[in-house]
């Protein structure tokens, strides 16, 4: 155990210091200059802080005020040195944060007792410390499980989905990245950009509920089975709503409204422009860009020049204009995106 003696009296010093050293365990480190030992406990932590009151240019109630700054933690025992005549000075440093008193001239027998009593002190503080270090770790762990296995479950639900249609996992993969790329440059927090992430792969879940003769038909839809084709937003929102799940509320909203368009025009539920959420209209402009740019065994992928062109065209009409642009405005992540995610057909 470690413990600080600062005093400006040299003889003081001196006989605490040996006091300290007759204290099983403990090693002294004594300071005349206030100034120079708050400079140490910067960077240590002493488990004992020994102090006097009448010292030059600091006195003892501010070190006490500047250590208590200093350190993080309530649990750093002080104890400070006064004459019997200093009422009011100790009532002053106990509301500063003193544990305890020693009485000048000091009393060996009663230095070593007081002491020893902080440093046991300290060692239960340090105990429990260390205690709630390691239920905190192992709590984060836990979470970090739950986490883990949340993210595989909506990751298989998404996989669900792609086996029951034509599109191929890296398109899901790129749509995912391109959508946290557009959140991330329009400026949203770390965590909503990592949610977009993880949530968007659940947009087309809906598709599940969709007849195999319709989902996988090569040809042109008929206006009743389009009817039918359009469906699958909402249910893939009923599929994903009452989860308990942040990300999978997230990709209730995304399956929802991915399909909605700027302007009005677009389903379940023609919302226009503000009022399609912010993620359906992340997730509408990096699906319909994939969709595009993506070769099928149905069709041939269109150039991206010509992807560019229908996405500015777009902009306004079929896109929020913002989200339109900030995928633009990030071209060279999109094609390391496109390069790192590719269809294997």
């Amino acid at each position: 155990m470690l413990v600080a003696i600062i005093d400006d009296t040299p003889l003081n010093l001196t006989l605490m210091d040996k006091l300290v050293g007759r204290v099983g365990g403990c090693e002294a480190r004594c300071f005349a200059d206030p100034v120079v030992a708050l400079d140490w406990c910067e960077t240590h932590e002493p488990d004992l802080i020994v102090v006097d009151y009448m010292m030059p240019g600091i006195d003892g109630l501010e070190f006490i005020r500047r250590i208590r700054a200093v350190h993080d933690h309530d649990d750093l025992p002080i104890l400070m040195v006064t004459a019997n005549s200093e009422r009011s000075t100790r009532y002053d440093a106990l509301e500063l944060g003193a544990n305890d008193f020693l009485t000048k001239p000091i009393d060996p027998h009663e230095f070593q007792p007081r002491v020893r009593n902080m440093l046991k002190l300290r060692e239960a503080h340090l105990a429990t410390r260390d205690r709630a270090a390691r239920l905190a770790e192992a709590v984060r762990i836990a979470t970090a499980e739950i986490h883990a296995r949340e993210r595989e479950t909506i990751t298989r639900l998404a996989r669900a989905a792609e086996f029951r249609d034509p599109e191929t996992g890296a398109h899901i993969q790129r749509m995912a990245h391109y959508s946290a790329l557009i959140a991330k440059r329009m400026g949203l927090d770390a965590h909503c950009v990592d949610e977009i992430l993880q949530a968007a792969p659940m947009h087309d879940v809906g598709k599940l509920g969709i007849p195999d003769y319709i989902l996988l038909k090569a040809g042109r839809l008929t206006p009743d089975e389009l009817i039918i084709m359009k469906r699958h937003p909402a249910i893939g929102y009923d599929i994903l709503k009452d989860s308990s799940s942040a990300v999978v509320q997230r990709g209730a909203i995304i399956a929802l409204s991915h399909h909605e368009k700027f302007d009005g025009s677009g389903y379940p539920r023609k919302l226009q422009g503000t009022e399609i959420p912010l993620d359906g209209r992340i997730v509408a402009v990096a699906d319909v860009f994939d969709a595009l740019t993506s070769e099928r065994p149905y069709k041939r992928a269109w150039t991206l020049d010509k992807a560019i062109a229908f996405l500015r065209e777009g902009r306004g009409s079929h896109f929020d204009p913002d989200c339109a642009d900030a995928f633009l405005r990030s071209w060279k992540e999109v094609l390391e995106i496109r390069k790192r995610f590719q269809d294997n057909w």
